[in-house]
């Protein structure tokens, strides 16, 4: 997809799912700009930026918490949530295995013996290691731009990735395991509900078995309905939902799998050009096919729901729900594996009748200006910004945060200026002051300052 085509396609077929109002009438003449400024090279060589924004480094891997430990390596999502008398609070997950001990909170890889081994999932015995993944929580003041406290609050879990924000002042933080197939401590694969609270201290770790084991990445709720949206992160992945049978409680309930009507067992992923099964701007009908047995201890959930009729997308990643409907990163789906994003649109709750709708929004394909969107949260004004997370493929180029404009134009907010981690976990504080970023393989994580006020 050349340049022109790319603005043409976005305006014409994606908007509408970001809560924009207009775009350019004639967008297939618009060069691409800039509209936020060029960017700039950062001096400390971390973080580039147009003129006028600026960012402030809040926590690095090794610092010192308030609870005593340290601030634990592989930062990935992450979201921002109203804390008392202005101060924001994040919590943050952390991509960790039990193979990182030199990036665990604590020394060596073990638990620490002062504090209840009970709270962890996996902290492990005299003898094994525990798993090294969870979550902390950071208490920012944004009148001093300042980290007032962080504390570990999820501890004992495998490769915490991204999540998803409650409306009720949670986060969904989701395990990614490298193998579930492990005999070493317990199942992993799950999700987990933390708190975000301002109160420094390890939360008990309970998974919530009910939405699946398998290899999470985020989720997204529709507050209309209640209903919970999953990403799975891998190249075979399928997308679910689940129906809890009481409002708030994930404990319980009926986890399904997206099929396309008329097109059992689906490959949405178009690696293959041949083999594609719709293009940027098609519109899909799709419904639900029910799981069974979905704490498999096989990894097998999603070849059961794919031989069931349900569509396979490449490597499912950010999810968020906005203006009625879902925008999903397929991290390395396309022809040159550059990446996809979809809109799903639920049908209204209360149709009886209503059918779900599934539209290949983008497939860039020659395009430089979105490769791999990973992690992706909705700006104040409307629009979506995306992280990147090069796979390799495309390792030769840098990480950027890209935009999509109200203009209807594609912006680019933030490059990396270091080397080639991937971005993640991008939030706005709930007064949109605050872009919040990871940096995963430098370990930082970021304030951005210096939006317009008429961008808020």
């Amino acid at each position: 997809m050349h340049r022109r085509n790319f603005l043409k396609t976005t305006s014409l077929t994606g908007l509408s799912f970001l809560g924009l109002k207009t775009y350019l009438a004639a967008a297939e003449e618009a060069p691409v700009s800039q509209p936020l400024g060029k960017l700039l090279p950062d001096p400390a060589g971390i973080l580039d930026l147009p003129a006028g924004f600026s960012y402030t480094v809040l926590s690095q891997t090794g610092d010192r918490m308030s609870d005593g430990l340290r601030v634990p390596g592989m930062p990935d999502g992450m979201a921002a949530f109203a804390g008392k008398n202005g101060r924001v609070v994040l919590v943050r997950n952390h991509e960790l295995s039990i193979k990182m001990k030199p990036l665990a909170a604590y020394d060596g890889g073990r638990f620490p013996a002062d504090i209840d081994q009970g709270l962890a999932y996996m902290p492990g015995t005299e003898t094994t290691d525990g798993q090294l993944g969870g979550t902390t929580n950071v208490v920012y003041n944004p009148q001093t731009k300042q980290v007032e406290k962080q504390f570990l609050s999820l501890a004992g879990t495998d490769r915490n990735c991204a999540g998803g924000a409650m409306p009720w002042g949670s986060w969904i933080t989701c395990e990614e395991p490298e193998d579930m197939t492990s005999e070493i401590g317990r199942k992993h694969g799950y999700c987990f509900e933390v708190k975000a609270t301002e109160n420094v201290g390890l939360q008990k770790a309970t998974p919530l078995k009910a939405l699946g084991r398998f290899c999470h990445e985020a989720v997204a709720l529709d507050p209309r309905s209640g209903i919970l949206y999953l990403t799975e992160d891998i190249s075979d992945g399928l997308l679910y939902r689940f129906i809890p049978e009481k409002s708030k409680d994930f404990s319980r309930g009926k986890l399904q799998a997206m099929a396309v009507v008329g097109k059992p067992s689906a490959d949405l992923r178009n690696y293959e050009e041949a083999k594609r099964q719709l293009r940027a701007g098609e519109e899909l009908a799709v419904e639900w096919i029910d799981l069974r047995d979905v704490d498999t201890p096989d990894d097998d959930l999603r070849h059961r729901g794919h031989r069931a009729g349900a569509a396979r997308m490449a490597r499912g990643e950010g999810i968020i729900f906005t203006d009625g409907q879902l925008a999903i990163c397929c991290t390395d789906g396309g022809p040159n594996k550059q990446g996809q994003i979809f809109k799903l649109t639920p049908s209204a709750p209360s149709s009886e009748s209503g059918q779900d709708r599934l539209e290949l929004f983008l497939e860039p394909t020659e395009s430089d200006l979105l490769t791999n969107g990973d992690n992706l949260c909705v700006a104040p004004w409307g629009d979506l910004v995306i992280c990147e997370d090069l796979v390799a493929e495309h390792a030769e180029k840098v990480p950027h945060l890209r935009i999509i404009s109200p203009s209807g134009q594609i912006s680019t907010l933030a490059r990396n200026a270091k080397d080639r981690s991937e971005f993640a976990g991008c939030c706005f504080s709930p007064d949109g002051s605050v872009l919040f970023v990871n940096m995963q393989g430098l370990g930082l994580t970021l304030a951005i300052t210096g939006f317009p006020q008429r961008l808020r």
